[in-house]
């Protein structure tokens, strides 16, 4: 891959199957811009295990990375243009980790609600918050810096991670000079996209997600089960549209913006039910996911190509690990030690071999 277009690195935890959350977050922006930068896709199994450090869930690893990659694929990721790889096969990122941990502080990190949320979605309290929760924004920073990454697609609650990888950039270069590139985020066309309970945002764990590779039935049954307007009983009385559900996935996923215009005004004035809505949403959803069924298919078909992307991504990545490190280890003058080492070593050698003469 070419080195003067610009970076992306963006990925995610390989906990599950991917949703239209993430669909509309962010992997839409991953395919647009993949023309235009070198796109870098992370499967984040180091950050799996700051929640889930069970051998059970490192086991799953590899079929749910398969699995995530599947997804990104369905959603129109070109392998060609796009390199994926498994965070644990890179070392470098252990080291780089490490590094950065020197450059930000504790109560820095314990400022972010955004992991005190996933300590909550864990069932982790104060007594068992782990070391490395508090320290998951860092290793992020060194996912996004060892590539000199120079653009960040995420969701809203990732932004203010971003912006400590900014931070920790700055400090580097303060301290040892211009190394890294201070990355910017990208927030997708819907940086949150809310439920299917309307309890918030679309999550794996919450169990109110539409998943990128749901087939036809499975949609219509979760489409059905979705919140509305609690205060709507019948189809008679006036139903809100702002912040329904059924409305918000309308206004992303229905290519007929004329239909759903035409039920808002419907709907506002008490003339059409719920079912009706909803019916029309599936059809509105299945029509827009199809394509990326048969995408999948295609790879489902070639499980073993689906192993060869990840393979041959992670080699891509190991090289561009190795020669930022080398800037790193110049950059700071850890590399002076040993040489200084190795070259006494070498004297120490050579009058050896002189006596022995």
């Amino acid at each position: 891959m070419s080195t003067e277009r610009k970076r992306i690195l963006t990925g995610d935890r390989p906990t599950g199957r991917l949703h239209l959350g993430h669909l509309v977050g962010s992997l839409l922006n991953r395919v647009r811009l993949q023309e235009e930068y070198e796109t870098i896709l992370i499967i984040a199994d180091l950050h799996m295990l700051t929640t889930r450090p069970s051998r059970e869930a490192i086991e799953q690893i590899t079929q749910n990375a398969r699995g995530m990659v599947l997804d990104y694929l369905a959603s129109g990721v070109d392998p060609e243009k796009t390199s994926i790889y498994l965070q644990s096969a890179i070392p470098e990122i252990y080291e780089l980790n490490t590094i950065f941990q020197n450059l930000v502080t504790v109560n820095r990190l314990s400022r972010l609600p955004s992991l005190k949320e996933m300590a909550s979605n864990a069932n982790i309290d104060d007594e068992s918050f782990p070391y490395g929760l508090l320290g998951y924004p860092v290793l992020q920073a060194a996912d996004i810096l060892l590539p000199r990454a120079h653009l960040v697609p995420v969701g809203r609650d990732n932004l203010a991670h971003v912006e400590i990888t900014r931070e920790i950039a700055r400090r580097f270069n303060g301290l040892y000079g211009d190394v890294f590139p201070e990355p910017e985020p990208l927030l997708g066309e819907v940086p949150t996209l809310v439920g299917t309970d309307g309890k918030g945002k679309m999550s794996k764990s919450a169990g109110n997600a539409i998943q990128i590779c749901d087939d036809a039935a499975t949609v219509k049954k979760k489409v059905r089960g979705m919140y509305t307007d609690p205060k709507r009983v019948r189809a008679d009385i006036p139903g809100t549209v702002e912040g329904n559900p059924v409305f918000i996935y309308h206004d992303q996923f229905n290519a007929n913006q004329a239909e759903v215009a035409e039920l808002k005004e419907r709907y506002r004035a008490g003339r059409v039910g719920d079912g009706e809505v909803k019916d029309k949403l599936t059809v509105a959803l299945n029509e827009y996911m199809e394509p990326l069924r048969e995408r999948a298919a295609v790879y489902e078909q070639q499980p073993a190509l689906i192993d060869e992307i990840i393979h041959d991504g992670t080699n891509r990545m190991r090289e561009i690990a190795r020669a930022t490190m080398r800037e790193v280890r110049r950059a700071m003058g850890l590399d002076g030690a040993m040489k200084k080492i190795r070259r006494s070593v070498e004297r120490a050698e050579k009058k050896r071999a002189k006596v022995l003469e």
